[in-house]
């Protein structure tokens, strides 16, 4: 009998050495996990994921460029679409985001408990190898020839005693074995989150809208708007020495209501863009849903943001086409607030054009209101002047 019990006990010290090697190197990986920096640095793999994920934006903006590369010439219905189209888009990407954000949360929540749960099996798992290692020592101090003297009920006992314990390490190898593969989901979520954060980063450079800031009730906007050619646009005009702009950048001061996205009040930085009528429309906007009780597809802020922007590219437009224009028989001046041009004749002739909506976008006629004289001396007007003040 002494020979069969040399051979398990070795058997069985090999499989024990065996199992503490593999619970050390799981301990050392958890801690490794545990204590991992926030901000670490991407691996190679989650490096090539966000470049993989730029490259795609890329491209989608590239075809979506394409598609609406006579965007110079839609009309102001046009590039409404156009921007209801993007605007689609991005709610739908956003939903998504934030969709695995949740799930994101609620895995991370789990994963601290799971890891938990590993921590404490890792610990009773190695307390109860100590334990069966010191069982074992014990027996050996108490009685050194323990396998000759052994009687079979001693060795049956035995052996069923560490068939027992066989079986509860065999479980808490099969808890390890989930608690990895839990282990590799957060991983594999956590780089998704990145290459969330990252698609994040290409929308707002493609919508040119960026929050800088929020305190309380007060939100900071950084808004870039892009300022389509005007070839094409003024066929008929040659237009030089003024370089025109590609884009305009301002922020945007926005006190919102409590508990909600509705407007309440708004400041611009530069403050070179009247808004004061878009700022009353979007009050009118939260109130007149308010009390029909509509279901909104989009808060006034979202619609606020919108018209802002078109409101920039046509008062930038219309101030390069006044500046560019000005000669020295005659000067022209853009009024903002009444959406109105005064051409400054010779002879103290001013002559008040009111521009038509989405002028220039929109190739609708200019209206000439009216022609006053800033000479008081003078009689009238004489016929000719007032068919050139048309022609200009």
């Amino acid at each position: 009998m002494a020979e069969p019990m040399e051979i398990s006990s070795s058997s069985e010290a090999l499989d024990l050495h065996s199992i503490r090697s593999r619970i050390n190197e799981l301990s050392e990986i958890h801690r490794i996990d545990k204590n991992k920096d926030e901000g670490e640095a991407l691996s190679l793999d989650s490096e090539k994921l966000l470049k993989d994920c730029s490259l795609h934006f890329e491209s989608k903006v590239k075809q979506i460029i394409e598609e609406y590369s006579d965007v110079g010439f839609l009309g102001i219905e046009d590039l409404d679409e156009y921007l209801a189209h993007l605007k689609e888009e991005l709610n739908q990407v956003e939903a998504e985001s934030a969709k695995i954000s949740n799930e994101i949360e609620d895995l991370s929540r789990n994963h601290i408990e799971e890891s938990n749960i590993l921590e404490g099996n890792l610990e009773g798992l190695k307390y109860a190898l100590d334990s069966i290692a010191s069982q074992g020592m014990e027996r050996v101090e108490e009685d050194p020839c323990l396998d000759s003297s052994m009687n079979d009920e001693d060795q049956s006992n035995l052996m069923h005693s560490n068939e027992e314990q066989k079986f509860e390490i065999m479980e808490l190898e099969s808890q390890i074995e989930k608690n990895n593969i839990i282990l590799k989901s957060l991983q594999d979520l956590d780089s998704m989150f990145k290459r969330l954060d990252t698609l994040e980063q290409i929308e707002d450079a493609l919508t040119g809208l960026k929050v800088i800031g929020f305190d309380g009730n007060c939100i900071r906007l950084s808004l870039q708007t892009y300022i389509p050619k005007l070839e094409g646009l003024l066929c008929q005009k040659t237009i030089e020495d003024i370089s025109e702009p590609s884009e305009m950048n301002h922020e945007l001061l926005v006190e919102i209501v409590d508990g909600t996205m509705e407007i309440k009040n708004v400041e611009m930085f530069p403050n070179d863009v009247y808004l004061g009528d878009i700022i009353d429309d979007a009050k009118s906007f939260r109130q007149l849903s308010s009390n029909l009780m509509v279901q909104q597809t989009q808060s006034s802020l979202e619609w606020f943001v919108g018209k802002v922007q078109d409101r920039i590219i046509l008062s930038t437009l219309r101030r390069f086409i006044v500046k560019s224009t000005n000669k020295s028989r005659h000067s022209f001046e853009y009024l903002e607030r009444d959406e109105t041009i005064v051409a400054h004749l010779v002879g103290g002739i001013d002559a008040f054009i009111k521009l038509s909506q989405g002028w220039p976008l929109s190739k609708s006629p200019l209206k000439l209101l009216s022609i006053k004289s800033s000479d008081h001396h003078s009689r009238g007007i004489s016929l000719s002047l007032l068919c050139k003040a048309e022609r200009v």
